[in-house]
């Protein structure tokens, strides 16, 4: 069974992080720059939450707000669920799916390591599967 530290062993851990003390609108310019969805929120070396492109449209567009003067900890998603290293995909999906949710952070004991995206398992997902098949067509021809 595949397990988050696989996804980070294929992606490697690219944190792309900015301070709850940003402005909005220069999370969302380093967003598009790095083409992600979602920026980790830290304060120091301390995990705050994170930001999303969900975040941003809900909370700033839909509120008629301006995130040029708006910061980043006004409007990141907090308490979200956590995972580990050691969590499935199968897990990830189902807190996914029950939370309504793109992201989760990561932590091993009380240490944040890493954020994993639904693209991430979905991808992690396809690889696996793509190589049962591999194996099971080579058991077939052997």
């Amino acid at each position: 069974m595949k397990t988050v530290a696989d996804i980070f062993k294929r992606k490697g851990l690219h944190n792309i992080t900015v301070a709850p003390d940003a402005f909005v609108l220069d999370a969302l310019k380093l967003m598009a720059e790095k083409n992600i969805g979602s920026v980790v929120v830290m304060d120091n070396d301390k995990y705050c939450g994170l930001l999303t492109e969900r975040d941003y449209a809900r909370k700033v567009i839909l509120h008629g707000k301006s995130s040029a003067e708006l910061q980043v900890g006004e409007i990141m998603s907090e308490y979200l669920p956590r995972v580990t290293p050691g969590h499935s995909l199968d897990e990830c999906m189902e807190i996914m799916t029950n939370h309504n949710i793109r992201y989760l952070p990561v932590f091993e004991n009380e240490d944040y390591i890493g954020i994993v995206s639904i693209i991430d398992v979905v991808k992690e997902t396809m690889l696996a599967q793509k190589d049962t098949i591999e194996h099971l067509q080579n058991y077939l021809h052997s």
